[in-house]
């Protein structure tokens, strides 16, 4: 009877789990993602209408298939100065989970990257310090010896209380 030997895990070795995908852009000269299965689409900027009343995040709102979509304008909202609009400037349509079922809107970034695969390996938690509130960061992530801070989108935009502005919008 021959019998196998399954090598067992070293203890320090931490668990293999798969690389969680993120959409990374840039905000001025830092490198930020988000979870990819929050994003439903990226447009290229087009302007968008301002809207009385709104917190002073949000610049304004697209027509997104008929849909009045809210924009956030991530630099304000992470208390940045805003960067000029330019030709690679884009908004990142998301979807989050609100009080009253799903809710849309678009983020305002000055460019666009890439999908990145970021191993759970590969994400420290987000730092007491610096220029983001760690409250709105879910970590940072190592790619290729460079930094990425990975946003907690649900709670930079549920922090806000939108869904009782966009009520308003006709």
């Amino acid at each position: 009877m021959s019998s196998l030997t399954v090598a067992e895990p070293s203890e320090s070795a931490p668990p293999q789990q798969a690389p969680a995908q993120y959409l990374s852009f840039m905000l001025g000269q830092d490198m930020f993602a988000m979870g990819i299965l929050s994003v439903r689409e990226i447009l290229e900027y087009a302007g968008v209408t301002p809207v009385p009343q709104m917190p002073p995040s949000i610049c304004g709102v697209i027509n997104l298939r008929g849909t009045a979509v809210p924009v956030l304008d991530l630099a304000r909202r992470l208390e940045r100065a805003p960067s000029p609009i330019g030709k690679r400037t884009c908004i990142v349509v998301v979807e989050v989970a609100g009080d009253e079922g799903p809710f849309v809107i678009g983020i305002l970034v000055d460019a666009v990257n890439a999908v990145l695969d970021i191993p759970a390996a590969e994400i420290e938690p987000a730092p007491r310090f610096g220029a983001v509130r760690a409250d709105l960061l879910h970590g940072i992530g190592k790619v290729n010896g460079r930094f990425v801070l990975l946003l907690n989108v649900q709670h930079v935009v549920s922090t806000l209380h939108l869904q009782e502005f966009v009520a308003h919008i006709p």
